[in-house]
């Protein structure tokens, strides 16, 4: 797979050393020359150039790559890269990086984001994730198909503990795709017994979420997912 990585700091060279070790080819995208470490990441394509710019972007070819990610620092650059990258080059995934959580709002498929990595979001849920019990915590989001990675604690009192999987109705547009429980992480099967503080990972539509908790605990609780509206 061929990806364009806008933003050459520490995060861009970072993703870019891990998607060259997973065999990818990688081509990285910066403006500023002090910024151009090639020997930091020698199997990658260097280029200097602005990934803000239509035609520094034809010339980098960036038509050829399947998946762009926009790294950089900045927000609105970002949001740039996505644009372009998805409406002038019709590249098949965006990856967008949101640097401040109240920009978060504007990375959707309008902008050619294809899924937004929010540092700040991302952080405040591993952080629900690990004291939360009995509660949903959205984990990302998949702006394209409008779908959520949300995860669930089960505690002890929750209605289907101690039943198989198969008993649980589970909602429309909803997949249980993962299982944590203790040191182990289980791929689901329909036999498999729920017990007290297994964590379950579910992929599904924000409309599904309300149902979802509802289903596996049982009541309504307050949702502390929702995003705040901008005035």
């Amino acid at each position: 797979m061929r990806v364009a990585i806008a933003g050459a700091g520490n995060v861009g060279r970072s993703i870019a050393q891990e998607l060259i070790g997973n065999g990818h080819q990688v081509m990285l995208i910066e403006r500023q020359p002090a910024m151009l470490r090639q020997e930091r990441v020698p199997e990658a394509e260097w280029i200097l150039a602005d990934a803000c710019e239509l035609a520094s972007l034809q010339e980098a070819d960036l038509a050829s790559c399947e998946v762009v990610v926009a790294a950089t620092g900045d927000d609105k650059v970002n949001l740039v890269v996505s644009l372009l990258a998805k409406t002038e080059f019709a590249v098949p995934r965006v990856v967008a990086r949101v640097n401040r959580a109240e920009n978060e709002w504007l990375f959707t498929e309008q902008w050619g984001v294809d899924v937004a990595v929010s540092k700040p979001r991302l952080m405040a849920a591993l952080v629900e994730e690990a004291v939360t019990v009995g509660d949903l915590v959205r984990l990302m989001t998949f702006r394209q198909g409008e779908a959520n990675l949300v995860e669930i604690t089960l505690p002890g009192s929750a209605p289907f503990v101690g039943h198989p999987i198969r008993e649980v109705p589970m909602p429309r547009d909803c997949a249980l795709v993962a299982i944590v429980r203790g040191k182990r992480v289980l791929v689901p099967t329909p036999d498999d017994p729920l017990e007290g503080h297994d964590e379950l990972v579910f992929v599904c539509t924000a409309e599904a979420e309300d149902e979802v908790r509802t289903v596996m605990l049982g009541r309504e609780v307050v949702d502390r997912t929702r995003r705040p509206s901008v005035s």
